[in-house]
Order: structure tokens, then C-alpha cells, then sequence
């Protein structure tokens, strides 16, 4: 009796393992998501790719880079490679817990960060929508799993 309820088991295992599966190919695709942190070290910064669908029926992602600066350890900020301009980051405080993003205007997007004074930088506030999406869907926060401040010995 007891080898057939551990088939009468397995077999309804497998069955919901098969069905997550096939519910998740139903529900669609991820629509954004970010990539682990690498390093730069000619820049000595740290970068992750956010990648994002910017309408429900794309078929290829479109990208952005996030870049965190150790020197300034409560930031992580935007950078469009195709317009090349930081467009906004995002802030954590002392903590490392999340305040919010600071979308830039248009006229204060810079290739330079440099180039941007503190003072363009609004009060962080909810993440903006994914770029290019007419259906306002919004964009996820940044993992919170910020690089160590010790750069990588070179």
C-alpha cells in the first residue's frame, strides 16, 4: 500500500511542477529586471544593466545602465546609452533602505555627471514609468544589494 501512495505522490508532484511551468509560460515574461553588478575599473565604478520591455507586445529588451560610484555611496544613478545622458538616480539613505528616484528634467540630462549640479536633482520620489511605455506601467527599483565601498584590488 505504501508504494502506491508514494506514486499516487509523486505523480501529483509532478503534475504541479508541470503546471507552474506551463502557468508561467502562460503569464507572459518578465517584463524588466536587473542584471548583477560588474565593475568598471578604467571609471572605477560599478554597473548593472536594467533591462525592460518598453511595450506589452516587444519582443526585444531595451536597456539602460545603472551606475554606482563608491565616493557616493547613497546613490545609483540612470545613464541612457542611446541618448548618452544620466537621466535621474536613486537614493538610499544611511541605512541602505530606499528613498526614492529623482527623475531629471530634460534640460539637466548631461552626458557628464559632473556636468549636473546637486541642485538639479529633485526631491526622490516614486519611480517614473519604463521609458517609452504608453501604458504607464512603472519602473521596478533597483535591488538593494549595493556594492561593498572597497573597490576590487587592480
Amino acid at each position: 500500500m505504501l508504494p502506491k501512495l508514494r506514486r499516487i505522490v509523486l505523480v501529483a508532484v509532478a503534475a504541479a511542477g508541470l503546471f507552474s511551468l506551463t502557468g508561467d509560460a502562460q503569464a507572459g515574461y518578465t517584463r524588466q529586471y536587473y542584471t548583477s553588478w560588474s565593475y568598471y575599473s578604467t571609471t572605477r565604478y560599478y554597473y548593472r544593466t536594467y533591462y525592460y520591455y518598453p511595450t506589452t507586445y516587444a519582443t526585444t529588451y531595451s536597456y539602460h545602465y545603472t551606475i554606482y560610484y563608491p565616493s557616493q555611496p547613497r546613490y545609483v544613478y540612470y545613464y541612457n546609452p542611446v541618448s548618452h545622458q544620466y537621466w535621474g538616480r536613486f537614493e538610499f539613505d544611511e541605512a541602505g533602505k530606499p528613498k526614492g528616484y529623482s527623475l531629471l528634467a530634460e534640460k539637466d540630462r548631461k552626458e557628464k555627471l559632473a556636468d549636473i549640479p546637486e541642485s538639479a536633482f529633485p526631491k526622490p520620489a516614486a519611480m517614473p514609468a519604463i521609458p517609452g511605455a504608453a501604458d504607464g506601467e512603472k519602473m521596478i527599483p533597483p535591488p538593494v544589494d549595493l556594492p561593498m565601498n572597497d573597490l576590487p584590488k587592480e
